[in-house]
């Protein structure tokens, strides 16, 4: 078995080596804080402080999948954040009618960057730079004239900032969250039953697990699913900022390993020119996916907004950065064609936990800087290293 055991890690290191790193990260702060960083409510928080940058990384993801880039998002998420504010505050439309009215203009951003790269032949690294520029001054000019825009709307900032309600009238564990223990329960259930549904699908001559060993890999991320809702439970529970990044993360690891259009989006990123050849539109998967990331842009400049129950002048800085540095750090390549939703959301995790931990370390702001970028720096070099490996 332990032979079998290097050959996957060895085989598969690309994947595990995020999990591995994200493990590492959290024990080392957790020491180093006496277990602060572990706590029920810094582990909240990381959440929430976490949440608008996964939602965009899983977009951002899928366009370094087709071999584009998009350094747009942030000020887009800003704008788009404002819209919604300045929508509720100014308009007095009710916040059903405007998160699907500031996705739908979400999704026409990217449209008209799908314009430009795949109609117009404009390198996407060009254009989504002119995005920037313009969605900066976009920004600049719905805000010039009140400042900041402060949102009432108890229900929209609940979005940032809310948590689930729980089961009232119980007193079993009355210091634990019922609904969360409910949730993560239900989640290793699912967990499970859909592992073994795909393990006996795929057939055992496909799965490249022996049976202890996928015994094991399901009780060891059933206990890791176990263990962060235990301890989110032990605060307020679930955040719907949870709620939403869950469905996101859901929704999009579905899309991409499960159907024809996921499959068509890796075919693109690994060769555009033979996808094309076997009756892939090209153009058609860079319009989607371009579009996919303004929907998303635009649902995470609003939890941003709800997250500070404001619209600033500034929106998120550097979040496009953050979304860039997510992805590579999950394991996508530069090359294109490899990336996952899953990796997206770890890259994200890492980047924020660096932040989090060497914050309650009291460590400098430049000294942070610097650890992310080594961070990155590494991540693109043991992609690099890795696919050198199996070529």
């Amino acid at each position: 078995m332990s032979q079998e055991i290097r050959r996957l890690f060895r085989e598969n290191i690309r994947d595990y080596g995020m999990f591995i790193a994200l493990g590492v990260i959290w024990l080392v702060f957790a020491i180093t804080t006496d277990r602060l960083f572990i706590s029920p409510r810094n582990l909240v928080n990381l959440v929430n402080q976490s949440g608008f940058v996964i939602v965009i990384a899983v977009g951002m993801t899928l366009v370094i999948v087709i071999r584009h880039i998009d350094l747009s998002v942030g000020f887009l998420a800003g704008f788009l954040g404002a819209v919604a504010a300045i929508a509720m505050v100014q308009w007095n439309l009710p916040v059903y009618v405007v998160i699907p009215l500031v996705m739908f203009f979400g999704v026409l951003a990217g449209l008209l960057t799908a314009f430009m790269v795949a109609t117009l032949g404009i390198p996407s690294f060009v254009a989504t730079l002119a995005g920037w520029l313009g969605y900066r001054g976009a920004l600049g000019l719905v805000t010039r004239a009140t400042g900041t825009i402060v949102i009432p709307n108890d229900t929209f900032n609940a979005l940032g900032g809310g948590f689930i309600p729980d089961i009232t009238g119980v007193t079993f564990l009355p210091d634990k969250h019922k609904v969360t223990l409910l949730l993560g329960l239900i989640g290793i259930v699912f967990y499970v039953a859909s592992s073994i549904r795909s393990r006996q699908k795929r057939g055992r001559q496909v799965d490249e697990l022996s049976t202890p060993l996928f015994v094991f890999k399901l009780v060891l991320i059933s206990l890791a699913i176990g263990a962060v809702a235990w301890t989110i439970a032990g605060y307020q529970g679930l955040s719907w900022t949870g709620v939403i990044v869950l469905i996101v993360v859901l929704v999009y690891d579905f899309v991409t390993r499960r159907t024809v259009l996921g499959r068509h989006i890796y075919a693109v990123g690994g060769n555009p020119e033979a996808a094309e050849l076997s009756g892939i539109s090209v153009k058609r998967i860079t319009q989607v996916v371009f579009a996919s990331m303004g929907m998303l842009a635009a649902l995470s400049g609003m939890l941003y907004a709800a997250r500070l129950r404001s619209a600033t002048t500034t929106g998120p800085l550097l979040l496009e950065l953050d979304a860039i540095a997510a992805a590579f750090v999950g394991g996508a390549s530069a090359a294109g064609g490899i990336g996952t939703v899953v990796g997206s959301v770890v890259g994200a995790l890492v980047m924020i936990s660096l932040t989090s931990g060497m914050n309650l370390m009291g460590i400098d702001n430049s000294v942070q800087y610097i650890v992310r970028a080594l961070v990155l720096a590494g991540a693109v070099i043991f992609d690099v290293a890795t696919r050198r490996t199996g070529d």
